[in-house]
């Protein structure tokens, strides 16, 4: 499949059969089209695909899922947290009458100069700059690191599929530490590669040492970790992170909660490990989840690729003037980043005094919590629902009997406990 070059030719002639087929002259069926540019001649292949066909009434014809990569085919689709209007219609409730802990957003919302900015934009009709130059260098003043080592995208969640176009090839390996971010393992899904699970340790640490074992045996090409990790909040130290940037692997950190943590990113490390990448958002931090504005620290010799694969206009232009506006006022952004660390001391105590519960310590905006007593953490989800507050909970191997809750604003946290006692 692609395009060869026969040459220079000064004419080229086509012609159409009389069953209105399109061909060469003096050739018969061929699936091929030759046109002339600038008196060059080009003749483009088509694929060998192979075409499902079926037969109706004696006829064949094409299925469209005949063009469609077979091991997508068998591919789960990602499940989503719903936004307010679906839950709105589901729960016959307004949206201002739910309580909504299931997704991490920030429930303060983004700073008053974004909302401003978004109303005074002056060119949404012209495509934006395909370098994000402005919100780059305002990154580089809020980071340290200079803007030819950030790269911005559409969420994190494009970085992370971008990277992994760029460096797998299809049955490439790549390894994963659940329980964790499921996109890790969704986008390796698309893109083909093999998933290597190292499951986390009892208390949800790293098992370095089967890592080690994974990378020496099996050859991945990359490893995805998170700091604070979702969905338990803990974090991977220094000495830690350090044993597996030693391993022959790529080191994808996603930091998408480490504003919560009270600790450094380690963006800067990038320049000096050529086999790490650091990625960060706006939605957490800045209450920008639905702008989708994700960026990432990358080292030199990595990044100069990932700009010749991105889509040119990934990062719209409402959603470079949102982040740049956030940017702004680092005090709102400190301010709503304490108020909900404190809140969420407040809500570890709360849980803790549930009798069907298990909260785990967390060093994010969020508290996993391991439904005890004989409950069901499905159903203890759905009787929540019901009464306008929504949780996470989840049913894969790792988590199966357990829920996150999200730190919301006090208020928030009231209408959760009131709702916990009635189940009690």
């Amino acid at each position: 499949m692609g395009v060869i070059d026969l040459g220079n030719a000064s004419y080229v002639y086509m012609k159409y059969s009389k069953s209105g087929n399109r061909g060469f002259e003096g050739s018969s069926n061929r699936s091929s089209i030759i046109f002339q540019v600038k008196h060059r001649v080009v003749f483009s292949m088509a694929s060998a695909l192979p075409v499902k066909q079926v037969t109706e009434e004696g006829q064949q014809r094409l299925t469209g899922d005949s063009f469609i990569r077979p091991h997508l085919k068998k591919l789960s689709p990602y499940q989503p947290i719903l936004p307010f209007e679906v839950l709105s219609t589901r729960l016959g409730r307004e949206p201002e009458d739910i309580i909504k802990l299931d997704a991490n957003e920030n429930p303060y919302g983004p700073p008053p100069e974004v909302l401003e900015a978004l109303g005074t934009m002056k060119f949404p009709y012209i495509y934006p700059d395909p370098e994000s130059r402005r919100l780059r260098a305002a990154l580089a003043d809020d980071s340290g690191l200079e803007s030819d080592y950030i790269l911005a995208g559409c969420g994190a969640d494009e970085l992370i599929d971008l990277i992994m176009r760029c460096v797998l090839d299809p049955g490439d390996k790549i390894v994963d530490c659940p329980p964790t971010f499921t996109m890790y393992e969704f986008d390796a899904n698309v893109n083909g590669a093999a998933v290597i699970k190292v499951p986390r340790n009892f208390d949800f640490s790293l098992n370095v040492e089967r890592i080690s074992e994974v990378v020496e045996m099996e050859k991945p090409k990359c490893i995805f970790l998170t700091s604070p990790n979702n969905p338990d909040g803990s974090i991977i130290s220094d000495e830690v992170l350090l044993k597996i940037l030693s391993l022959p692997i790529l080191v994808v950190l996603d930091e998408a909660y480490i504003e919560f943590s009270g600790l450094e990113s380690r963006m800067k490390w990038v320049k000096r490990h050529e086999n790490l990448i650091v990625l960060r958002t706006f939605s957490k931090r800045a209450g920008l989840a639905g702008l989708r504005v994700g960026y990432g620290a990358f080292p030199s010799s990595i990044v100069e690729y990932l700009w010749r694969a991105k889509q040119p206009y990934n990062v719209s232009v409402a959603a470079e003037v949102a982040a740049c506006a956030a940017l702004q006022n680092p005090t709102y952004l400190e301010n709503v980043k304490n108020a909900l660390v404190r809140e969420k001391g407040r809500l570890y105590k709360l849980l803790k005094g549930v009798p069907f519960l298990n909260p785990f310590p967390s060093y994010s905006n969020f508290i996993l919590c391991e439904v005890t007593s004989g409950r069901d953490a499905k159903m203890l989800k759905e009787d929540l629902a019901k009464m306008g507050v929504m949780i996470r909970h989840y049913n894969n191997k790792e988590l199966r009997g357990y829920v996150r809750v999200s730190v919301g604003k006090p208020e928030h946290t009231d209408v959760l406990m009131e709702c916990l006692g009635r189940l009690s």
